[in-house]
């Protein structure tokens, strides 16, 4: 990987990284997605999407099936806390793709009163990415319609593959 490659990944200047179409699909085939509200109308993964002009942070995910790549730049903390409250008051399923940042307020926010956590192995590489895996590891957070008084137990946790 090149030193400018890396500094671009490593940094909040390019935010919409493309999940791996493989690695999609194997969450796809479990979940069935039926809404993407961060992706632009050329690399939407779900029957329903909001693009950024549309802004799915505004948006209901109400009785939804949703699987969220957030942009990974500083606002990544809002797309968290909104999985968090979708699924907590509008009976949304969740499905994350970000960054596994353990250090961070939103892990221990949110995260942490997922469902699920699934730790992948090794690196992805991300649709966009030049063929190069991404720098820092990710996991896949599951959000559950559950009520938020009941998510005080903390996330089953587990590896899966890419």
């Amino acid at each position: 990987m090149n030193k400018q490659t890396m500094s671009t990944m490593m940094s909040s200047k390019k935010t919409d990284w493309g999940t791996p179409k493989s690695f999609f699909n194997k969450l796809n085939k479990e979940f069935s997605f039926t809404l993407d509200p961060a992706c632009n109308a050329g690399n939407a993964l779900c029957p329903r999407f909001f693009t950024q002009a549309q802004d799915g942070l505004v948006q209901s995910w109400a009785n939804e099936t949703v699987y969220l790549n957030p942009p990974y730049g500083r606002a990544i903390k809002h797309w968290i806390k909104k999985a968090y409250d979708e699924s907590t008051q509008n009976n949304a399923t969740v499905v994350m793709l970000i960054p596994a940042r353990t250090d961070t307020k939103y892990w221990h926010d949110y995260v942490m009163h997922s469902d699920e956590v699934r730790l992948v192995k090794g690196r992805l590489k991300f649709e966009g990415g030049n063929g190069n895996s991404a720098p820092f590891p990710s996991a896949v957070v599951v959000f559950r319609p559950t009520p938020a008084q009941l998510k005080m137990f903390g996330p089953i946790v587990t590896t899966i593959l890419p």
